[in-house]
């Protein structure tokens, strides 16, 4: 992307990512981090529902189809709902690393329409790691790997403990997710020290 912002750029200092021993092999599902989630739980009735699995090394790909109810314009997607596609993907990215982080800035670049019933397929990648803070892009294709570049990001996610989420969230949806024999299966996988 051009013009990217001196927060996106990684400092002299950064590290090239490692990918978690521990992390989901290549080729496989990624799967919800929360079953409520707008970008990928199933518990949405207009949801993203975007798939997404483990790439090599420090990258994934993703999926999801354009629906109606993803509208902005008269049947094409909404550009908030292709920011969130592409928030998603890099939130995913997350897993191979084996950490918790939040998005701390989105940069998206908007090339060309998606129309409802297209498949947009994202491909992401960790580029380096400061400290707390992960530095990754990301790319949205119509159609396929190979199709035409609809939508791209650059991104940086700042790495968070749980307790971020349990001091800020609705106390109602957190007993709820801590109560979730899945949720706490995937809280527990981070509770390794990487």
């Amino acid at each position: 992307m051009s013009g990217t912002s001196a927060a996106l750029t990684p400092p002299a200092d950064a590290i090239r990512p490692a990918r978690h021993p521990d992390a989901p092999a290549p080729g496989e599902l990624i799967g919800a981090h929360y079953e409520h989630c707008f970008g990928c739980g199933g518990g949405q009735a207009h949801g993203l529902h975007l798939e997404a699995r483990a790439g090599e090394g420090v990258a994934i790909t993703a999926e999801f189809t354009v629906r109606e109810a993803h509208q902005g314009a008269p049947g094409l997607a909404h550009g908030g709902v292709l920011a969130t596609a592409l928030d998603e993907t890099l939130g995913s990215l997350n897993w191979l690393l084996r950490v918790i982080a939040v998005t701390g800035r989105l940069e998206t670049d908007f090339r060309r329409p998606v129309p409802v019933g297209t498949v947009l397929f994202l491909e992401a990648e960790v580029t380096a790691v400061a400290g707390r803070k992960i530095y990754s892009t990301a790319t949205g294709r119509i159609g396929g790997p190979e199709g035409p570049v609809a939508v791209r990001a650059e991104a940086l996610f700042i790495e968070v403990k749980v307790d971020h989420f349990i001091e800020n969230g609705r106390p109602e949806e957190i007993r709820a997710a801590m109560n979730d024999p899945d949720q706490i299966r995937r809280a527990r996988a981070f509770e390794v020290n990487p």
